[in-house]
């Protein structure tokens, strides 16, 4: 039998676990949390943006500029990693930086391992908007992955993607390459596979996932986990009846379409006829408006009221006696 396991080799076991996925939670950090996708305001204008090394609207330089990589605004030399060395001395503002990343145009401190690894492992490397084909350099705002496909996007275009990314690119749920119904779907191609489909020998599915897409490799999801649409077509024929006769339901399609037509112009017969009717009763209510502000003045013409206001009279302008 297996030697039973002691409290304290469980603890450690224990231990050693949740150093592994902090190990791992810190390599995966969300797009939205990186420093160098952070949001930073402008200290001359005043604006919102992603965080640069010069502001994207006034080319202004910041007073307190953050590490890319760590976060950090101030280097308090803690460890002997700096490259620049500042015994005793708290080091911020343009002291602190050391470079100035080509990818997401913001400031790297001057420590060795930001210097040397935020290159490399930089998140925004290919960040080009999937919508307008925008990157960093051309815009303001902050970079976004979108959460069904993961590809990039700009702030101006995050919410109308996801709202429309669930869609595929055919009329049913069948598998593409037979008439089975697709039971993975891929959010990058927007198109479905079967089991036995899904199988790709390019690209290998990993142990406790997901399989990976045959065309693209991303990695699929179950179609019923989604909340996946099919792309819908109203035009031509299908628009006509099912019992339709002829070719396919063309006969119904022009039948529809004349009919349509004719029916636009008979309503567009009838709003010329209440137009014309209304401009006549405004003629009438004129006339008769006319007439009956002369009867008014002739009632009242024969009223004296003496000496008013309105006639030009005032108190003050009586004659001494």
């Amino acid at each position: 039998m297996p030697k039973k396991k002691t409290g304290a080799r469980k603890k450690a076991e224990n231990r050693r676990e949740r150093e592994k996925q902090i190990r791992a939670s810190r390599a995966n950090i969300d797009l939205a949390k990186h420093p160098c996708n952070a949001s930073m305001e402008c200290d001359k204008c005043q604006r919102r943006q992603k965080n640069r090394a010069f502001c994207y609207f006034c080319n202004s330089v910041q007073k307190l500029p953050i590490c890319a990589q760590c976060g950090k605004t101030k280097c308090m030399m803690k460890s002997s990693d700096c490259v620049i060395k500042h015994a005793g001395v708290y080091s911020t503002g343009l002291a602190m930086v050391g470079a100035i990343c080509d990818f997401c145009e913001a400031w790297v401190c001057h420590g060795r391992k930001c210097l040397s690894t935020h290159a490399c492992i930089c998140p925004l490397t290919d960040a080009e908007c999937i919508e307008c084909e925008r990157s960093v350099w051309d815009h303001g705002g902050r970079i976004f992955a979108c959460s069904f496909c993961h590809n990039f996007l700009c702030e101006d275009d995050q919410f109308e993607h996801q709202a429309s990314c669930q869609v595929l690119e055919a009329e049913t749920f069948k598998c593409v390459s037979c008439n089975r119904l697709g039971q993975h779907s891929c959010l990058r191609c927007k198109a479905c596979f079967c089991d036995d489909h899904v199988r790709s020998k390019v690209f290998k599915q990993e142990k406790g996932k997901e399989p990976p897409c045959p065309k693209c490799g991303h990695e699929t999801q179950q179609t019923k986990d989604l909340s996946m649409s099919t792309r819908s077509l109203k035009f031509g024929r299908q628009t006509g009846s099912e019992d339709a006769d002829g070719a396919s339901g063309y006969d119904v399609y022009w039948k529809s379409l004349s009919t349509s037509k004719a029916g636009d112009a008979g309503d567009r017969e009838d709003e010329y006829d209440e137009y014309e009717a209304e401009d006549d009763d405004e003629d009438d209510n004129d006339e008769g408006g006319k007439d009956s502000d002369t009867e008014t003045t002739d009632v009242f013409s024969s009223l004296n009221l003496g000496r008013t206001y309105a006639s030009g009279y005032a108190h003050y302008e009586e004659p001494e006696d």
